[in-house]
């Protein structure tokens, strides 16, 4: 028997807590609509919700031992350029160009825990804005 789920969302636990949840808030352009000072801040983005935690001290070696994270944060955006501007601005420039697929343009950057972000652009005219 299949359990039942109400909703999804994506977390990412960080160590650096305080620049993590800063750069989103940055690369956003908004503050979280839940924040528990070193403990959780939660985004609400267009789609999803991007949950960011302190691990617990018990399980922080977790954390700090392990490779870079294999989750990706994918951002539609209407305009890649801007977008790979406004992430550059704060610090994080991607370090790679600009890859052209049948499906759009995209970049990778990453947040300061090394997170990957790929900032899309679609070829659809639907295409949402980060």
């Amino acid at each position: 028997m299949a359990f039942k789920y109400t909703e999804a969302l994506v977390t990412i636990a960080s160590l650096n807590f305080d620049d993590v949840v800063n750069f989103y808030i940055d690369l956003l352009s908004k503050k979280p609509v839940i924040y528990i000072p070193n403990v959780y801040a939660e985004f609400h983005i267009p789609g999803m919700r991007l949950g960011i935690f302190q691990p617990k001290k018990t399980h922080a070696s977790e954390f700090a031992n392990s490779a870079k994270s294999t989750i990706s944060l994918c951002l539609e955006v209407s305009n890649l350029e801007d977008a790979i501007a406004h992430i550059t601005n704060l610090g994080y420039p991607p370090p790679g160009k600009i890859s052209i697929a049948s499906h759009g343009r995209e970049i990778y950057a990453y947040d300061p825990d090394g997170n990957r972000i790929i900032l899309h652009q679609g070829n659809s005219p639907s295409s949402k804005v980060i």
